[in-house]
């Protein structure tokens, strides 16, 4: 189950690597890509996802409140290293992201080879919930680290903003109102957004095999490690005792410790970019966590 489960997502993102390495593809046509699978297919299959699925999977409270209390709880950890550890201002924000932020094309991919219909609804909808939760803490970490003092109306601002324009936010949104509306989609809908979502994956794992670098891991890999050890050791950790005492089993089970042990996420470096946290760190954590959690999904696929 495991290598029918990780090596179709690890392969695609080395032959993301080795596409970028031998040029065929460029900065350009990654960018171009990005923005496609962001704003476009991967909302389309966030939305399919959604819309379709039944009851039982809305009402299983349990996952979701584990995991809002498991990221919960890690941030505050990792915030209290950032204050004991004395991580300077210009790092804090992308340290932190790196503990809890979660790669959400490769959880998609890994949950729909190792998952049935039902398992990849439970973690679209998680998607949902915890997407902007992650979101707020992202913006405001960022805002109160940052070297550039931003009054509070200020950083206010900016997390709603962030929320408010994010399409995956608005796609997971709208697909849990139409579920409620709604009892499937007409054909021609679905076949329409089946279409769309066939290329979201495909092209996520090659942008993120072309984004990968190792240049700055040896610089940065004291942080790095430990931000990876929070986010594929502490989160799943936290995580599996949190699924345990809320009395979540099998199949809600697998889907939260599947969303334990990913990765953390390529946004947390566009987003410490914008607000002028470490780039350099977060291209460290987003490398060394994403070689580092095949070990951590390994294990969470035979939980």
């Amino acid at each position: 189950m495991i290598l029918n489960s990780l090596f179709p997502v690890f392969a695609v993102i080395a032959a993301g690597s080795l596409m970028k390495h031998f040029g065929l593809t460029t900065d350009a046509f990654l960018k171009v890509s990005d923005r496609l699978t962001y704003f476009i297919f991967f909302p389309a299959l966030l939305f399919l996802k959604i819309g379709s699925a039944s009851s039982v999977v809305f009402s299983s409270s349990g996952l979701y409140k584990a995991v809002i209390v498991t990221v919960l709880t890690v941030y505050i950890l990792s915030t209290l290293f950032i204050k004991l550890g004395k991580v300077p201002d210009s790092q804090a924000g992308s340290f932190s992201q790196s503990c809890y932020r979660f790669n959400t094309y490769i959880g998609v991919a890994i949950v729909v080879n190792a998952l049935n219909n039902q398992g990849i609804q439970y973690f679209m909808v998680l998607l949902g919930l915890i997407i902007p939760i992650i979101n707020v803490l992202s913006v405001s970490t960022l805002t109160w680290f940052s070297e550039e003092k931003v009054p509070p109306a200020r950083r206010l601002v900016q997390t709603v903003r962030a929320i408010a324009t994010n399409p995956l936010i608005l796609s997971c949104l709208a697909g849990m109102v139409y579920a409620h509306l709604w009892d499937g989609f007409p054909a021609f809908l679905e076949g329409t957004l089946r279409l769309a979502s066939f290329v979201a994956l495909p092209l996520a794992l090659i942008s993120i095999g072309g984004a990968l670098t190792l240049r700055g891991i040896k610089k940065h890999f004291r942080l790095a490690l430990i931000a990876s050890l929070f986010k594929l050791l502490a989160l799943p950790a936290v995580g599996y005792l949190l699924l345990k005492a809320f009395g979540v089993s099998q199949l809600g089970f697998k889907v939260g410790m599947i969303y334990f042990a990913l990765p953390t996420s390529t946004a947390l470096y566009v987003l410490s970019a914008q607000l002028n946290s470490d780039t350099e760190l977060a291209s460290a954590a987003i490398a060394l966590s994403t070689l580092l959690s095949f070990f951590s999904l390994s294990i969470a696929l035979v939980a």
